[in-house]
């Protein structure tokens, strides 16, 4: 019976640095991974993670499919930006390998189909690693919202709005390892996924509608490099149920917030409210470097050097049932799984449709079509959209 995992690293920038490197090395999970490799394009955080993970000069790789070929593993963790997770998704796949990924499964439909069908084929385990699932905020409210406690989901506003250090390439050090990582994509597949997991995790709900209006203000007067991006995006979801929700996503407020995200979240039921102060956790310190609201349930940091909290034990469960898969065990990879990780990519790319196809309606403000869900995954899979539901 295996007891580790033997782990390849694909891609090692700022979701490794901000998060995954103390799931790896000081997690209650670490002694089930055995890291074993790294591929990255970039030679600083290649060489960055390598030294880390004492990996020799021949277990660090420009080119991630020169270390499928060369490094016998078991899974690879695939850190690459959104719009590049299928490629190395399918080519670990086709090689055997179980897979995991940060949140958004794909930043598109097709691309989520594909890889989800490819792990179903190839009877590998694929794991989505949205770790607001773990946030026990999120979890007390899905327990009492389906209690019946609240009755019936109405409308609601979830937001998530950065620190303008996150989207600004001038800003030292830079928070993305490319200085045009706001550029080339927006506050949507970035953020917006987390809340719409979210919504739909705490209710059950299955988009049908989705209309975005994006904002950019802010971005573009940056200096001495601009940026031709969203400074902020306002989702809304239409539901199954006739509910509504606002997501509210940007990375342009001040340097000086609380909290590298302000976040929270209000649902407003036909029998009660729920408010989720997701960026106060309790945790406020007065210091040099400003007034910070300190979150110990996302990343808690223990004097023996462990460090837990949601953003590490979701992913830790993950391989946990990862490994459990490759010693032959039965591991549920059900639909109350598979429809938030593949409808997060519908939402993702039916708000960026919806912005592409819009309208200026002010300087710096572009209100987006209406995208009809069904019709647009239809267009996108065609009879497969069934496997989801939309019959």
């Amino acid at each position: 019976m295996k007891t580790k995992i033997r782990l390849g690293i694909i891609g090692a920038g700022a979701v490794v640095r901000e998060i995954y490197q103390y799931l790896y090395f000081n997690s209650e999970y670490s002694h089930l991974l055995e890291i074993c490799a790294v591929a990255n394009p970039g030679e600083k955080n290649r060489n960055w993670f390598g030294a880390l993970a004492k990996l020799p000069k021949n277990r660090r790789f420009a080119d991630y499919k020169e270390m499928l070929t060369k490094v016998e593993l078991d899974a690879v963790q695939i850190n690459t930006p959104d719009h590049l997770h299928r490629a190395p998704t399918l080519d670990a796949l086709s090689a055997g390998l179980d897979v995991l990924l940060p949140k958004p499964t794909a930043a598109t439909v097709k691309d989520a189909h594909s890889m989800i069908q490819a792990a179903k084929k190839a009877g590998r385990y694929l794991g989505i690693d949205f770790h607001k699932r773990e946030d026990p905020r999120i979890k007390e409210a899905e327990a009492r919202y389906k209690s019946g406690r609240y009755g019936i989901f109405q409308t609601g506003v979830f937001y998530m709005i950065d620190k303008l250090l996150v989207s600004d390439p001038n800003h030292t050090p830079r928070f993305f390892a490319t200085s045009d990582y706001a550029e080339e994509n927006t506050p949507v597949s970035f953020l917006t996924v987390h809340m719409a997991d979210a919504i739909m995790k705490i209710t059950g709900l299955v988009p049908v509608e989705v209309r975005a209006t994006g904002y950019s203000h802010k971005l573009p007067s940056l200096k001495p490099r601009a940026v031709k991006g969203y400074d902020l995006v306002d989702t809304e979801i239409l539901f199954d149920s006739g509910a509504v929700a606002h997501v509210v996503t940007g990375w342009a407020i001040p340097n000086t917030a609380w909290s590298i995200a302000v976040q929270s979240g209000r649902l407003i039921c036909s029998d009660g409210l729920l408010d989720l102060g997701l960026d106060m956790p309790g945790f406020r310190e007065i210091h040099s470097s400003g007034v910070n609201e300190v979150n110990p349930l996302f990343r808690n940091f223990e004097k023996n050097g462990t460090v837990g909290g949601y953003g590490i034990s979701n992913p830790g469960r993950l391989y946990q049932q990862m490994l459990a898969h490759q010693n032959g065990q039965p591991v549920a990879k059900d639909m109350d799984t598979i429809l938030p990780d593949f409808y997060t990519a519908v939402i993702s790319e039916a708000a960026e449709k919806s912005l592409a196809s819009g309208k200026k309606i002010k300087t710096g403000v572009t209100r987006g079509v209406t995208i009809d869900v069904k019709k647009f995954v239809r267009s996108q899979i065609g009879a497969s959209a069934k496997q989801y539901g939309l019959k």
